[in-house]
């Protein structure tokens, strides 16, 4: 009868306090951490004292684990499960990308760093700025993905993920989160957009009806005749021309925000002219002829960079009729001016970028080279030509036999390959 009291008491002093358990004989006290249930026995035998010892201890946990300091090793240090709950650091993720961003920004460009931040900052707040890095799971980042493609374009989607991917991969190697938060940035599958260049007829709309201003129509023929990307072509000098040997430098990029990179390769290009883009440059170094050079900082990241003393050779002061106008075009700027040149000639609108989509297109079907072309465009080698341009490739494929033909009979003929002989019915 003693003994069945004692039960009961204990019994009635358990049930005062949630979280404390009996197992294998001793007291065992259950919390929840990181979205893990965690189970700790505390080897103590089951008495009163013991039990409401158990449910201070808890109380404490809870506390911790509340103000973010609590640490499992030091409450737990001989649990199997220390080494595992304890490498994430208890760190709110606003916090950590705070701390991230200036470190990222030591190898890129400011222009860069502005749209990284921003990146890290959306993707932050859909997340949630105080939320514990270390409770993170995979099911976030799902649901991050899900929001962000809710009311924007997969590109900037894929861009955002990238970018906190990147993030999320310096808090893995860090221990502020658990791994395999990054490998959940999976991107968003993209439909291959075909390029759009312009017809011929089309591109004398733009010249001819588009265009109110002599630096208008050669600016155009020049982007469409060299295949320079937007902010390539914005960022042109005087000094970067050498028309008696009929090229250009390709050697810096203007940014949205007006500053200057380096190209989007990272390298510089010599770029050879055809006929029309030699006057076009003819025509522009002739409009800006007396205009001063100027001081300009080209950044290779943020802690290297080059000043030169150029003068740009398409400039909006040109046509300003006010002051106060800059003297170098933004691809933003550009984009403006395209889309009323368009508007004005009567053709179906694109985006500026498909100039350099006609020039890749118009030389392909003009059966050139290749490994030259990709040169030209400022390309690694030829596969991104194979990949994208493959439509103005094969459009020519049925002539192509008889022109190969024709040229190995040529050089048959000239005595440069050995004549083919019949023997048995084989060619040898």
């Amino acid at each position: 009868m003693g003994r069945e009291r004692i039960t009961s008491g204990l019994e009635a002093e358990l049930a005062k306090h949630t979280g404390i358990e009996i197992h294998g004989g001793n007291l065992r006290v259950v919390f929840m951490w990181r979205r893990i249930r965690c189970r700790e026995s505390l080897g103590l035998p089951v008495t009163k004292a013991n039990i409401k010892h158990a449910a201070l201890l808890r109380a404490a946990i809870q506390h911790e684990i509340k103000l973010g300091t609590f640490e499992y090793g030091r409450h737990f240090p001989n649990s199997k499960h220390a080494a595992n709950y304890s490498s994430a650091k208890d760190e709110r993720l606003e916090a950590l990308a705070e701390r991230y961003k200036p470190l990222k920004a030591i190898d890129i460009t400011p222009m860069t760093e502005e749209k990284y931040a921003y990146a890290i900052d959306i993707c932050v707040a859909l997340v949630g700025g105080d939320r514990l890095a270390g409770i993170l799971l995979p099911e976030d980042i799902h649901v991050l993905r899900a929001r962000l493609i809710e009311t924007r374009a997969p590109s900037t989607a894929n861009h955002y993920l990238a970018t906190f991917a990147g993030f999320l991969t310096w808090c893995e190697s860090n221990h502020y989160c658990v791994s395999g938060l990054a490998s959940a940035c999976t991107r968003f599958a993209m439909s291959d957009k075909e390029p759009d260049p312009l017809t011929h007829d089309e591109l004398d709309l733009l010249i001819s009806k588009g265009c109110l201003h002599p630096q208008d129509s050669a600016a155009i023929s020049l982007a469409v005749y060299t295949g320079l990307r937007p902010g390539e072509l914005c960022a042109l000098a005087v000094e970067d021309i050498d028309l008696q040997a009929g090229k250009l430098e390709v050697t810096r990029a203007i940014t949205a925000n007006g500053t200057f990179k380096t190209p989007k390769t990272g390298k510089s290009r010599t770029l050879l002219l055809m006929e029309p883009a030699i006057e076009a440059c003819r025509v522009l170094m002739g409009i800006v002829a007396d205009n001063p050079k100027q001081l300009i900082r080209v950044y290779q990241n943020r802690h290297e960079w080059r000043d030169e003393c150029v003068s740009p050779l398409l400039s909006p002061a040109t046509q300003a009729r006010k002051r106060g106008i800059n003297d170098w075009f933004a691809p933003t700027a550009w984009n403006t001016k395209w889309a009323a040149i368009q508007r004005r000639a009567g053709i179906r609108p694109r985006r500026p970028y498909q100039t350099r989509h006609t020039y890749a297109c118009w030389c392909l079907t003009a059966r050139g080279n290749l490994a030259f072309i990709a040169k030209q465009m400022g390309h690694k080698d030829f596969t991104m030509l194979v990949e994208v341009y493959a439509k103005w490739m094969d459009d020519e494929s049925p002539d192509e036999i008889k022109r190969i033909w024709t040229e190995i009979s040529r050089t048959i003929t000239r005595g440069k390959l050995p004549r083919a002989s019949c023997r048995n019915g084989l060619i040898t």
